[in-house]
């Protein structure tokens, strides 16, 4: 475990610098939430988080969980990810590459990626504009492999369906 405590210094640092800012102190709670957040790669909501920490210490409400997110994403090590689903989705920001999102309709798979193409493109665009980016969000819907040939197979959907989204985290449906 001293491994684990050992590569996230840098984060609990910044935490801790951020709610000393806003006059806030350090819990075993709070450092509870951040360890948990900081060990899962998946993209959580509020939901999903608490679930995880409720494993852990059930005493750690859902309002805490959703106070300290706030808390992660003010500092700069959480962002916020919309999937059009109407949830608001967390994944790590501090020290991560910059990423685009593909996500399956059908079963709800989140495909990160990176292209430089587009970068490229979209700078090329801006520029031609002469607009300043601060930051952007690259989402494309669709079917993921798996889905795409399974639904070769299936009748197509009628038209004017509307595409679900259903994000399932290993051990639970979100």
């Amino acid at each position: 475990m001293a491994a684990r405590s050992d590569k996230f210094e840098k984060e609990k640092s910044i935490f801790s610098d951020h709610i000393q800012s806003l006059g806030l102190r350090r819990t075993n709670q709070r450092d509870l939430i951040l360890e948990i957040f900081l060990s899962t790669e998946e993209h959580l909501t509020i939901d999903d988080l608490h679930w995880l920490v409720h494993k852990k210490d059930p005493s750690v409400g859902h309002t805490t969980v959703y106070r300290t997110l706030k808390l992660l994403t003010e500092a700069g090590l959480a962002r916020e990810v919309r999937f059009g689903d109407n949830k608001t989705y967390y994944e790590h920001h501090f020290e991560h590459e910059h990423h685009d999102h593909m996500i399956c309709t059908q079963c709800g798979r989140v495909i990160e990626f990176f292209s430089a193409e587009i970068e490229a493109m979209q700078d090329k665009v801006a520029e031609d504009h002469g607009f300043v980016p601060t930051h952007h969000s690259l989402r494309l819907w669709g079917l993921c492999s798996d889905c795409a040939s399974s639904s070769e197979k299936q009748p197509a959907a009628p038209s004017g369906a509307q595409p679900r989204v259903r994000v399932v985290q290993k051990g639970h449906a979100a």
